[in-house]
């Protein structure tokens, strides 16, 4: 029996081994990976878009300026920075260091990727969050609305890869068509697809983790 075939039990699991709580507790997805060679330099960033989306959205930063950023403003974009803004905060390393804490994703406006490569770069870059770039006239609202469903799925020279796939007021059928989205990406990606997976986990906030370990060949 397949992953994606088991992971229905395994958020029914996880929720089941949560106590309630008076906060709103997320759903982490982890996969343990195996048979692969760390030290030959295996990183993963890759935005993968979520069937279900959470309550809530993944937060997002825009770099433009002009119509682009009039747009990005009217698209209810959580924090838009123009150039003159930008160039300031690339001059405050603390204040860049938060900047790039505290959004999701970043987009910018093709001709200000230098700039921001300049003023950001060596905070976002090692987070795996240099920004997407916006060609002119392309569909900030749209584009905004996708990565607010998304979330970053990332590792670097390890076998760990942890998400978030929802929250516990979504039901099980939308978690586990969430994880199934994530997994199926990655699975792509694997050189072994599938085979290259050793263990998937299930975790609420407070709650503890329901374990699935990989299927071997034959069962």
């Amino acid at each position: 029996m397949s992953i994606s075939k088991q992971l229905s039990s395994l958020v029914k699991n996880a929720r089941e081994a949560a106590p309630k709580r008076k906060f709103k507790q997320s759903v982490e997805l982890t996969l343990v990976l195996k048979d692969i060679d760390v030290k030959k330099g295996f990183n993963f960033n890759e935005i993968v878009s979520l069937p279900h989306k959470p309550s809530q959205a993944a937060t997002i930063c825009v770099v433009a300026s002009g119509d682009m950023r009039t747009r990005a403003h009217r698209a209810g974009i959580d924090r838009v920075i123009e150039p003159e803004e930008l160039d300031r905060i690339g001059t405050n390393k603390r204040e860049a260091r938060k900047v790039s804490r505290a959004y999701n994703f970043f987009l910018s406006d093709t001709a200000l990727m230098p700039t921001v490569g300049r003023s950001l770069g060596q905070f976002l870059g090692p987070k795996g969050k240099m920004p997407t770039p916006l060609p002119y006239g392309a569909p900030v609202e749209a584009i905004a609305d996708r990565f607010r469903n998304s979330v970053r799925v990332r590792t670097k020279n390890q076998l760990n890869i942890s998400v978030k796939i929802g929250d516990e007021e979504m039901d099980d059928d939308q978690l586990t068509t969430n994880a199934n989205t994530v997994i199926a990406m990655l699975e792509k990606k694997l050189p072994q697809g599938e085979k290259n997976i050793q263990n998937v986990i299930v975790k609420l906030t407070m709650g503890k983790a329901a374990k699935l370990t990989a299927i071997k060949e034959g069962d």
